[in-house]
C-alpha cells in the first residue's frame, strides 16, 4: 500500500500573510462594490435591491450613456497612444541599449527610467508648467529651433488635450517596458545568438529575424499591463485637467466620470450606487480583455517561450 504524503504546512503557513493581505484590500472590496451596484436609494433614505436596472441606467439612460460612451472612447485612444508610441518606443530602445557596443548603457537605462518613479502629481503639475502659453517654456524652446508656429495650446483645445495628456504619461512609463524588453533580451541564450552571427545575420536584421519573435511572450506581457493600466487611469487627467476633465470633457475617462459620479464634484452630488455601477463596468471591461489575451493570444505565443 502506497505511503500517502505528508500535508505540507509550510505552505500555507508562507501563504497566509500574502493571501489575508490580498483577500482584504482587493476581494472584500470587490465583493462590496459588485453589491452595491445591485442597489438603489430611496426617497426616504433607505437601500432596495434594483439587480441590473443600474447597469440599464448607464447604459440606455442618455443623461448616464452619453458620458459613459464618451469616457469609454476617451480610454480607448488613451490606451491605442500607449500601444502605438509607449511599448514600440521601449522595445527600440531595449534594443539599443542591449547593444554590447553602447557605451554609458547604463547611464541611459538610469536616464530613462527616473520618470517612473515620479509622483503622478509633479509630472502633471510639470508638464502644465512647461505647455503653458502663458509662462510655459515650450514656446521658447521651439522658437529656438524655428518653430514657433506649431505651438498651441495643447491642454486648452478639445482635440489635441487627450493626446497630450496620453503622450506625457508615454513619457512618464516608457521605463517600464524599456527595462521588461531589456531583461528579456538578455535572457536570450547566447548560442542562439552566436548561431544567427555564423549565418551571417547581425545587426539590425539579427533582432528583426531573430531576437523578436523570442520576445514576443514579453511583448504580449507588456501590452496587457498597459491595458489594465490604462483602463485604471485617473491619477495624470485629475492632476493636469481636473474632476471635469476638461475642455469639455475632451479628457474625460472612465477614472474621472468615476470619481465624479461616486463623490461628487461642486454642485454634483455623489451617487454611490450609481459609482459602483461605473466600477463593476470598468472591472468588466478589464477582465474582458485579460481573458481575450489570456485565451487567444498568449496561447499562440507559448511556442516561442524556451
Amino acid at each position: 500500500m502506497a505511503q500517502r504524503k505528508p500535508f505540507r504546512w509550510h505552505i500555507a503557513v508562507f501563504l497566509a500573510p500574502a493571501l489575508l493581505v490580498y483577500t482584504a484590500i482587493m476581494i472584500v472590496p470587490l465583493i462590496g462594490t459588485l453589491n452595491l451596484s445591485l442597489f438603489n436609494l430611496t426617497e426616504a433614505g433607505g437601500r432596495v435591491f434594483v439587480g441590473l436596472k443600474n447597469f440599464a441606467t448607464l447604459f440606455g439612460d442618455p443623461r448616464w450613456s452619453e458620458s459613459f460612451w464618451n469616457a469609454l472612447g476617451n480610454n480607448g485612444w488613451f490606451f491605442l497612444v500607449h500601444m502605438l508610441v509607449q511599448n514600440p518606443v521601449g522595445v527600440m530602445l531595449a534594443a539599443l541599449l542591449s547593444s554590447p557596443r553602447l557605451r554609458m548603457a547604463a547611464f541611459y537605462r538610469t536616464a530613462i527610467f527616473i520618470p517612473t518613479i515620479l509622483s503622478f502629481v509633479i509630472v502633471g503639475f510639470v508638464w502644465k508648467l512647461i505647455l503653458s502659453p502663458i509662462w510655459g517654456i515650450a514656446p521658447g524652446m521651439l522658437d529656438a529651433v524655428g518653430l514657433k508656429a506649431l505651438f498651441a495650446p495643447w491642454l486648452g483645445k478639445e482635440e489635441y488635450a487627450l493626446t497630450t495628456l496620453a503622450l506625457i504619461s508615454v513619457w512618464q512609463f516608457v521605463g517600464i517596458p524599456m527595462m521588461l524588453i531589456y531583461a528579456a533580451l538578455l535572457s536570450i541564450p547566447d548560442e542562439v545568438i552566436e548561431a544567427a552571427e555564423m549565418d551571417g545575420v547581425t545587426g539590425w536584421s539579427q533582432f528583426w529575424k531573430i531576437k523578436l519573435p523570442l520576445i514576443l511572450p514579453s511583448i504580449g506581457i507588456i501590452s496587457i499591463l498597459t491595458f489594465v493600466g490604462n483602463f485604471n487611469a485617473f491619477d495624470l487627467i485629475y492632476v493636469s485637467q481636473g474632476a471635469l476633465a476638461g475642455p469639455n470633457f475632451s479628457t474625460d475617462i472612465l477614472g474621472t466620470f468615476l470619481y465624479r459620479t461616486f463623490f461628487g464634484f461642486q454642485l454634483q452630488l455623489g451617487d454611490p450606487h450609481m459609482g459602483a455601477t461605473i466600477a463593476t463596468a470598468m472591472f468588466g471591461i478589464i477582465l474582458v480583455g485579460v481573458c481575450f489575451y489570456l485565451f487567444a493570444i498568449q496561447t499562440r505565443l507559448r511556442r516561442y517561450q524556451f
